[in-house]
């Protein structure tokens, strides 16, 4: 019999199935950014900044005092970082560089030439240095008080060019040192008051003196800001205060040695004090200030700067700050400090801060701050200075005259910048006459005796 005949068994190949993947859509966020992305690629390539993350930037350690403003600018700082430079800034008055060490320091920035020339005498390298700005010393106070100085016929209002509220008055610097001397100022109804800055005059009343409005002798109340009219001029408001101004500490700040400057000037006759020869010798060799005219003359301004109490802080940041007026009615500070304030408000707000108010001297005068350089980094923060326009128009921005504009205090490219974007623009002074700073020794005894300040650190070699 035959083998029974088994079906066949079929193995059939294995099948491959393909997936067909879906195309995998990009995110429609990442769609929208590309272009900005590119766009940005594009606008670094274009500028020579796509790298600028890998290049090496330099950190330039430096010592400023009130000029550290224009470095902690976020726009100045920009700018330097595009040159791979950033500014490390430890922040004292000028004087207060002069007494410390310089070690380690690639730049400082004294706010004045009298602390810079202290400062050029202790480096011992060829230095390179720019004074690329002048700005004026002035007193900040408020409407009120200017108001009040105004109608004693100390201060003269500057005509707004709107015939509105003015920004800026004019002061004189020897009829308002008589309200600040603390001495009784006499009068009689025989004269107008003119030699008595502020005093009011009973016409039907017996007695020499300043009065108040009740015909009563009130001796108390000269050199009060009451004394001088201040609630007359503004009804319902009172202050028993003297009439002082707060300044820094006159050992440490260069304002405050600045105004030291012009309360000497006015109270030696308008003239530059100077040593005779029998001061001249002991001024060489050091120590105290000598008997002699100097001496009396510091004597004299010495009451002026001491009754302020020379507090050691930055004047312009208590007067822009919301009890400003509380704090001290008039304070000494620099006008790049007030024009930038106004910049500012008026680019927020559209309009003046008409409050606030400066007084500018007579006789006036300007400051010189001076950046010099200490090490090759110092060197290249000082070209760029001297020669970037960006970073000189960034200057005029924040309020400076820049030295090209004129060394006269009177900047055309300030003047326009400020009338261009809603700022008054101070009116030049027919006086002019400018305090010249006395020579170095003078001017260091002076501030020495008048501070009693200690002596100056000395670098270690």
């Amino acid at each position: 019999m035959s083998e029974a005949i088994r079906p066949s068994t079929r193995i059939e190949e294995p099948r491959l199935t393909t997936r067909r993947r879906e195309k995998r859509r990009i995110p429609r966020h990442v769609q929208l950014a590309l272009p900005l992305a590119l766009a940005g690629l594009i606008s670094l390539l274009v500028s020579g900044n796509a790298l600028r993350p890998f290049e090496r930037v330099i950190t330039i350690e430096a010592k400023m005092a009130s000029k550290s403003d224009y470095f902690k600018d976020p726009e100045v700082q920009r700018m330097l970082l595009k040159h791979g430079i950033r500014v490390d800034i430890r922040r004292l008055g000028s004087r207060g560089i002069v007494q410390q060490s310089l070690e380690g320091m690639d730049v400082v920035f004294p706010s004045g030439q009298p602390a810079a020339k202290l400062i050029l005498d202790k480096v011992n390298r060829s230095v390179r240095s720019a004074r690329p700005f002048v700005t004026p010393l002035v007193l900040a106070t408020f409407r009120d008080y200017a108001e009040t100085l105004a109608k004693a016929g100390v201060a003269t209002a500057q005509t707004a060019p709107d015939g509105g509220k003015t920004l800026y008055y004019n002061l004189d610097m020897q009829k308002f040192m008589d309200l600040l001397d603390g001495k009784y100022c006499e009068t009689s109804e025989e004269d107008d008051g003119s030699d008595c800055p502020g005093a009011r005059v009973g016409a039907d009343d017996e007695k020499d003196g300043v009065y108040d409005q009740d015909g009563d002798t009130k001796d108390e109340l000269a050199d009060t800001w009451n004394g001088i009219g201040f609630d007359n001029v503004n009804q319902g408001e009172s202050n028993k205060g003297r009439v002082l101004v707060r300044t820094s500490n006159v050992c440490e700040s260069n304002s405050a040695g600045t105004y030291l400057s012009i309360l000497s000037f006015v109270a030696n006759g308008n003239e530059v004090p100077v040593a005779d020869d029998s001061e001249g010798d002991t001024l060489a060799t050091g120590g105290p200030l000598p008997e002699g005219p100097l001496q009396d003359l510091a004597n004299k301004v010495k009451p002026l700067i001491n009754l302020q109490g020379m507090w050691a802080d930055e004047q312009a940041d208590s007067y822009f700050s919301g009890e400003g007026e509380s704090i001290a009615p008039l304070a000494v500070i620099y006008e790049h400090q007030y024009l930038a304030h106004q910049l500012d408000r008026y680019k927020k707000h559209k309009k003046q801060d008409t409050q606030r108010v400066l007084l500018y001297p007579t006789p006036f005068a300007l400051t010189e701050p001076q950046l010099i350089a200490l090490t090759d980094e110092g060197d290249r923060l000082v070209e760029l200075i001297e020669k970037d326009n960006g970073l000189r128009q960034r200057a005029t921005e924040l309020g400076f005259r820049v030295r090209f504009s004129g060394e006269d205090g009177s900047s055309d490219q300030l003047n326009a910048y400020l009338s261009k974007h809603g700022v008054q623009v101070p009116a030049r002074n027919n006086d002019r006459t400018k305090v010249d700073i006395p020579d170095l020794n003078v001017l260091e005894k002076i501030i020495n005796h008048v501070g009693r300040c200690s002596p100056p650190e000395e670098d270690t070699p």
